[in-house]
């Protein structure tokens, strides 16, 4: 074994680098797969699939899709802030909120030139739904009555079809 040592170290070769070259350019060849064979580590999936989107990015695109519906009736909501909270906070829009009616939205009026704002919280609503389908029908009626309070309508005038369907399945 010491033998096999010393005349690795005393050749005038230079060591490997652990790379092969390509005979025919010379360059180093590229590793297609790790020394166990199981091929290169890479993501899952790509950024594109929705396997790769989290739970709060899916939330936030079923409330761009609710307010994109609703801003084809009303242009005046453009000038209003979406916003979606992990949850609702003591004291913050909904005051009046306790340990048994937890508020699923706020609506925080315009003021000091601020826009109004209306606020989707996104943990109360998916404890209270179970499938995608349905937490899409119970955010887009929370958007819808935050919307008829912002502009003093009652719901069925924002969303003729407010109220039909909901999470319930009735």
């Amino acid at each position: 074994m010491r033998a096999t040592l010393r005349s690795v170290m005393d050749s005038s070769v230079p060591p490997s680098t652990g790379q092969r070259s390509d005979e025919r350019t010379g360059e180093p060849r590229v590793r297609r797969r790790d020394r166990h064979g199981r091929g290169m580590r890479g993501p899952v999936a790509p950024p594109q699939v929705p396997l790769a989107a989290s739970r709060a990015q899916l939330f936030g695109d079923l409330v761009q899709d609710s307010v994109e519906r609703l801003e084809r009736r009303f242009p005046q909501l453009q000038d209003v802030e979406f916003v979606v909270a992990e949850v609702p906070v003591p004291g913050g829009p909904d005051s009046g909120w306790n340990d048994e009616a937890v508020p699923l939205g706020g609506l925080v009026a315009a003021a000091g030139g601020r826009p109004a704002r209306i606020v989707v919280y996104r943990r109360p609503v998916e404890i209270r739904t179970k499938t995608r389908d349905d937490r899409a029908l119970l955010v887009h009626e929370i958007v819808v009555e935050q919307v008829a309070e912002l502009l003093g309508l009652e719901p069925e005038t924002v969303d003729p079809r407010y109220g039909e369907n909901g999470p319930d399945g009735d």
